[in-house]
């Protein structure tokens, strides 16, 4: 249940709707007597035509990006004939002439093109070469505006990124024509773990302090200090940058000294957010400190919240309709402007919503705080609106990002935001130029603002944050299995070849009359699902991905805490494979023969039985998340978050052959024989994930299963053996042994009564086992290299951050780890690349699974013959 506000907002006056409408068309017939920028008013052009957007940021992205002429050339002769009518002739016509001959000539051709498409979105950013920036912020200043600067630059993938942007933030404070910046915590700090809160917190705040502390200090040339405003981009860091803003001022050298906050109001947390600022605020005025600054946004990371909810399976962070984040705004805005909290908080209200700005700019006019307000608009975005407003309300603050001119790629991200909100009918930018000549779009956007007042004032507009597990609860779920828990359903009515030959059932229904595993029909086999795309099915009958743990939330870092502190000590798993250590041949025969006995047993179960064990054997694994996290570290070394992610693949194992095992007594005209016995020998390197998929799969079939574990990962298997036993899987079914991999290995191996043995392993164990028993039915996924191909086109900075997250996960200890990376053509010149990719890799942070910033933690053992002989010996020109 989400939580609401305490009370809707205090009611304004009735007629400050209206009053605020009359002020917005007042504003918009102002704005028409300015001249237009000719850039932006291009740049609006080209966005209505329906090709326009498409046009815009595959140039932005595909041609002003890559470092290679020809990949460049490529995305040019691709998207110019999508070129907007729009466009002055010369420039459509370089461009479509520029297409048809950059393949062949990209050298003259690209550089043109860029040239041409930098003048078009040159009004959006600024240069910030010294000799440059001067001239500008003089003539941005020269119509009465105040600037807020923002540094953007590389992406940052390690420390030495991350300290050079620090200095440029820090140069532009020193400035005496700069008196406001942005900075991102983000930018100036690299490979931050949402794990590792505290210390995080910590570093940063250790960062920025001197940044404050400069301007805090202020400049004899211009008598005053320099604003810092903390800006946000991502969900994760609501959070972490509160903490951090707090922190700093809490420095008692910094007591005096105002400062800023931004704060997202799609978000459903900013309005508890806006609470406890203003409340840690108020008691900073009380104790003799200054005001802080709040700016208010609406937000503007959808796409990439969408992303990340949609890969991690989490609930979108943000409100789902645009209509709740206005209204949303609204509502900070009654709260924010409340005299008793603009003794404390001056408020930015930020954003090119004319309505908006009128409401908020009357409403803080009746509470008689206007000296405690100020309005911030984006640089280049509807000037005309910025320099009517501007003569009502006195100065607006400019949003101006500044970048170097040879990493003007850098702000593509910026610029695509900008484009598409320049683009998107349900933004107010895209109407913002012809408000003025076109009745309907100022009576739409007119409506929209009625229609967020209104739902401002309904209660049932949900506040507090989307997000709410909480691994903690998970641990006491119950993972015992239901009898009976599904039956077959009836066949569909249409299911295409492939049921027509299978006789697949296309949902799994209960008896309850409810449809199981996210309750989605389906009509394929477990491998393949048309579903597949929608981030909710994933190639079989109902089967849904576990969600991650979401560390964002303060609930989930506590409990990984309390996960951490037991891993030193831990003992888990120890009494279980104590008993399960065999060491004579005639007890490892016992045990064989006593699976094999039980073994049809499990397997004459119906699939719906052994479907829904294995349904519990996925509450029972979720359920001890913690505890197989805790052993995983404290046995073989896997950091938290590596950890975490294999114990949901774990579950997802017992889930999806739950769904698949149910198919096979649906083979019309067949019946299914399983294997009685099968030997799952499972590697040490995932020492929960692999295991548990071996033994459920076999479970599934209707096998029975003898489950040897790696010797460096015992007691992991232990857990996972725990945990399936726990949710109802006989033990005479499965049973853990723990021998040599000696003599008694190669008993159990060869034995007769063993039907199949499933290994992970090396290539020469795989050869072992099949000299020892030359008909053994052996399954074996052996070793191999995984290579990355990184072609010029590529993103430069992703490419090397993903290069370095593959070769370095668990240590580089999976064959899965990126062994090899082959950089197609400019890219093994590129200087960026390899800049990149050893800034990424020398920031690493190395050290034990217990510390929560460790991202690598230690090799499994001492390294010895050809391990040994790769990290110490380097061949002719490595």
């Amino acid at each position: 249940m989400q939580e609401t506000p305490d009370t809707a907002p205090s009611a304004p006056s009735g007629d400050l709707a209206p009053r605020a409408i009359d002020l917005a068309a007042r504003w918009v017939a102002e704005a028409a007597e300015f001249p237009a920028d000719a850039s932006a008013q291009r740049l609006a052009g080209v966005l209505k035509d329906p090709n326009g957007l498409s046009f815009t940021i595959g140039f932005v992205d595909g041609v002003m990006r890559p470092e290679s002429l020809t990949a460049a050339a490529s995305t040019l002769s691709r998207i110019a004939p999508l070129a907007p009518e729009f466009l002055p002739w010369y420039l459509r016509g370089a461009v479509k002439v520029g297409g048809a001959v950059a393949p062949v000539l990209p050298s003259p051709v690209v550089p043109i093109a860029r040239r041409a498409l930098r003048e078009m979105v040159s009004h959006l950013v600024v240069d910030a070469r010294p000799d440059k920036l001067g001239p500008a912020i003089a003539a941005l200043r020269e119509g009465g505006a105040k600037l807020n600067l923002n540094l953007l630059g590389e992406a940052v993938l390690g420390e030495r990124e991350a300290l050079r942007r620090l200095e440029g933030i820090h140069d532009l404070i020193r400035r005496p024509d700069v008196d406001y910046v942005s900075v991102k915590v983000s930018a100036i700090a690299s490979h931050i773990s949402m794990w590792a809160f505290d210390e995080i917190v910590d570093a940063v705040v250790e960062r920025l302090t001197p940044l404050y502390l400069t301007a805090a200090a202020g400049l004899p040339e211009n008598g005053g200090r320099t604003f810092i405003n903390l800006d946000m981009e991502e969900y994760r860091d609501l959070d972490l940058t509160i903490a951090v803003f707090t922190r700093i001022l809490e420095d008692e050298r910094l007591r005096d000294l105002e400062a800023g906050i931004v704060l997202q109001a799609y978000l459903p947390d900013a309005l508890p957010a806006l609470r406890e600022l203003t409340a840690w605020a108020r008691q900073r005025v009380a104790d003799g400190g200054a005001r802080i600054k709040i700016r208010l946004v609406k937000g503007a990371n959808l796409a990439m919240e969408r992303v990340d909810a949609i890969m991690h399976d989490w609930s979108l962070a943000t409100y789902d309709r645009k209509v709740d984040a206005d209204a949303n705004y609204l509502r900070c805005l009654d709260e924010a402007l409340q005299p008793k909290n603009t003794d404390a908080v001056r408020l930015g209200v930020a954003g090119h919503n004319l309505f908006d700005i009128a409401y908020a700019w009357l409403l803080a006019g009746e509470r008689g705080v206007r000296e405690d307000i100020e309005i911030e608009m984006l640089l280049g975005m509807a000037q005309g609106q910025v320099a009517a407003i501007s003569r009502e309300v006195g100065h607006v603050l400019l949003y101006v990002p500044v970048v170097h001119p040879q990493e003007f790629d850098v702000a593509i991200s910026y610029l695509v935001r900008r484009l598409e909100e320049n683009a998107s009918s349900e933004n107010f930018l895209s109407a913002a130029f012809d408000l003025a000549d076109d009745p309907a779009l100022f009576e739409r956007e007119r409506d929209r603002f009625v229609a967020s007042l209104e739902r401002a004032a309904d209660p049932g507009l949900p506040t507090g944050p989307n997000r709410r597990q909480n691994r903690a609860d998970e641990q006491d779920a119950d993972g015992a299995a239901e009898p009976r828990i599904l039956r077959d359903s009836p066949p569909p009515r249409a299911g295409g070849l492939t049921q027509a030959v299978l006789g697949i059932a296309s949902s799994a229904a209960s008896d309850d009359g409810i449809a199981r595993f996210g309750g989605v029909e389906y009509v394929e086999t477990a491998i393949y699902s048309a579903t597949e795309s929608d981030g909710v099915a994933a190639g079989a009958p109902g089967f849904r991905n576990a969600r991650d743990t979401d560390p964002a939330l303060p609930a989930n870092r506590e409990w990984a805490r309390q996960v951490l502190e037991r891993m030193p000590v831990s003992t888990a798993g120890d009494d279980t494979i104590e008993a399960s250590r065999v060491t004579d041949a005639e007890r490892l025969e016992k045990i064989i023969a006593g699976v094999r006995d039980a073994a049809p047993r499990w397997g004459a179960m119906p699939a719906a039985d052994r479907s829904a064990v294995l349904q519990a054997a996925a509450r029972a694994l979720g359920a001890r998340r913690g505890e197989l996290i805790e052993v995983a570290g404290s046995e073989t070394g896997k950091v938290f978050a590596e950890a975490d992610v294999e114990v949901s693949e774990a579950v997802d194992f017992a889930n999806y052959y739950a769904a698949t095992a149910r198919e096979l007594d649906r083979v019309s005209g067949a019946v299914f024989v399983p294997a009685r016995v099968t030997v799952v020998t499972p590697p040490w390197n995932f020492p929960i994930a692999i295991p548990a998929g071996g033994v459920l799969a076999a479970l599934a079939a209707g096998s029975g299963v003898i489950f040897k574990p790696a010797p460096q990962a015992r007691r992991c298997a232990a857990v996972v053996a725990e945990a399936l036993w726990s949710a109802g899987v006989p033990r005479d079914v499965l049973a853990l042994v723990d021998i040599d991999e000696g003599g008694l290995g190669q008993q159990l191996v060869s034995h007769p009564d063993v039907d199949r043995v499933i290994l992970t392993g090396s290539f020469e164990t795989a050869s072992l086992f099949r000299s020892w028993r030359p008909d053994l039915p052996l399954l074996a996924e052996t070793s191999g290299k995984n290579a990355m191909v990184i072609m010029p086109s590529a993103d430069l900075d992703l490419a090397a951050s993903d290069l370095i997250k593959s070769a370095f996960g668990h240590a580089g200890q999976k064959c899965s780890a990126a062994s090899l990376a082959i950089l197609v053509g400019p890219v093994g010149r590129s200087e960026r690349f390899a800049r990149q990719l050893v800034d990424a890799a020398t920031s690493l942070r190395v050290g034990p699974p217990t510390d929560p910033r460790s991202e690598m933690g230690p090799v499994i053992e001492p390294p010895r013959g050809k391990l040994q002989w790769a990290l110490t010996t380097l061949d002719e020109g490595e």
